[in-house]
């Protein structure tokens, strides 16, 4: 039988799912102080994996976004033919933020940015008595 617990789980998950993993307005829609859900991701597993995989869902949602974004959003015009849906130019803020994330090495970058042998850190050390 399903505790007063599991119940609230639930529906917090589920307002998850409604706020794309807003932690803030599913409190709100469930009643559940902000303490409690995070209480419940350190200790519940199966919570902590559903919450996370929210979080998966809505980077998802929004990287699609960006990619229209890209791609060039589409926009309705009225046509003598009609309403069509046409491309419209790419955002360029989108297509800049991209390759500064993703283009890196490919020498899309605003800094110059140090690390060690094949990507990883740097180690340094100091002699001792110096």
């Amino acid at each position: 039988m399903a505790t007063t617990t599991d119940i609230r789980k639930k529906a917090m998950i589920a307002a998850l799912e409604k706020t794309l993993g807003n932690v803030s307005e599913a409190c709100k829609h469930v009643d559940v102080h902000r303490a409690t859900h995070y209480d419940w991701y350190n200790d519940d597993p199966e919570y902590k994996a559903a919450v996370d995989s929210i979080a998966d869902m809505a980077l998802d949602f929004v990287e699609g976004k960006l990619f229209q974004m890209i791609d060039g959003p589409t926009k309705e015009v009225m046509t003598d033919e009609g309403i069509q849906q046409i491309k419209d130019s790419p955002v360029p803020s989108a297509v800049i933020f991209y390759l500064k994330t993703k283009g890196k090495k490919r020498g899309y970058i605003e800094r110059t940015e140090v690390s060690g042998a094949d990507g990883g850190p740097i180690q340094i050390v100091i002699p001792q008595g110096v």
